[in-house]
């Protein structure tokens, strides 16, 4: 990190710091452990087309730019961010790391990092790749997983090379291809995986009833043997996120988040998670600050060093800032 990156991230703490004060004063949110989040999107309809947005909920079909987010997660102690890729449509990936890069170097806000997006089962993928080996800002890829990627070795080599070049790779599925995630985190033991969003296990499966629906708990099974066996691989740590917005916003409650949480956290140790907000992709069922609120009841129990750990101190090491 550079004297200017030092001086902007001690300037993002002072404003930080007074966003804490007027919070505490009004009790307006429950401040505390400082936040890296490793999962913010950002979109502007008018430079980017995200297809996926099509068929998304309405209140998600607008821009959400970083004025945004940070008026969302004012007094929340947010002091680093992480640019996650939004699903452009792939001629556009260029244009994407390109918005990153300027976004983090501009240092007008909390995203110092990202992850871009890429095909990495298309032939290809290493020359558009080397455009960002040695990047101060980005750290890692993240795509559509391809189906069978488990034997595409075109898909594998990718995702070997980002290994080398000290990139990561985020793994964004659900229960019945988690053991397929395995099986890839295997196959690249020299590449880092980052399992989003707690494997995208529903709140369903904990809600009222669900013992009684065989189709949630044949649900529930699968997502607790993939997530028990991408634990077992020691190069995948897990985002503790996009929990509350896998149900209705009746069920973004401890009881059914919890035993999600909680069963990632077991799995995973204390060393290999790391806080996300999925915004403003959690805004399907709440707001920045009522998510952080739910996850600080569930892991409360769990001490002042863990949390530290979960909300700051494992992103920072595992992507190389300085929170």
């Amino acid at each position: 990190m550079d004297w200017s990156r030092r001086e902007f991230c001690r300037g993002v703490v002072a404003g930080i710091a007074g966003g804490v004060a007027t919070a505490r004063a009004t009790g307006d949110a429950d401040v505390g452990e400082k936040i890296v989040d490793t999962h913010q999107h950002l979109w502007d309809l008018g430079r980017f087309r995200l297809p996926w947005l099509d068929r998304a909920e309405g209140k998600l079909k607008r821009n959400y730019l970083p004025e945004d987010y940070a008026r969302d997660a004012e007094g929340l102690n947010v002091a680093l961010a992480v640019y996650m890729e939004v699903e452009v449509t792939p001629e556009q990936h260029e244009a994407e790391a390109k918005y990153v890069i300027d976004l983090c170097e501009r240092g007008s806000g909390v995203t110092v990092a990202g992850v871009i997006g890429g095909e990495p089962a298309k032939e290809g993928f290493d020359r558009y790749i080397a455009k960002y080996k040695g990047s101060a800002v980005v750290k890692g890829v993240r795509s559509v997983y391809p189906k069978g990627g488990a034997e595409n070795e075109q898909y594998l080599k990718s995702l070997r090379l980002l290994g080398e070049i000290g990139m990561s790779y985020d793994l964004l599925m659900n229960g019945p291809l988690l053991g397929e995630g395995a099986k890839v985190a295997g196959s690249c033991p020299g590449t880092r995986f980052i399992l989003d969003h707690c494997g995208n296990a529903s709140t369903r499966f904990f809600g009222p009833g669900a013992g009684e629906d065989a189709t949630l708990m044949k649900g529930r099974r699968a997502w607790e043997e993939g997530v028990a066996r991408l634990a077992e691989q020691k190069n995948v740590v897990c985002k503790i996120s996009g929990v509350a917005e896998t149900g209705s916003a009746e069920l973004a409650t401890v009881e059914a988040m919890g035993p999600i949480i909680d069963g990632c956290i077991d799995r995973f140790g204390e060393e290999r998670v790391m806080f996300a907000s999925n915004w403003p992709v959690c805004l399907k069922t709440v707001t920045y600050a009522r998510w952080v609120e739910l996850l600080k009841q569930i892991v409360k129990g769990r001490g002042e060093g863990f949390r530290r750990k979960l909300f700051s101190e494992n992103a920072a090491k595992f992507y190389g800032i300085q929170a």
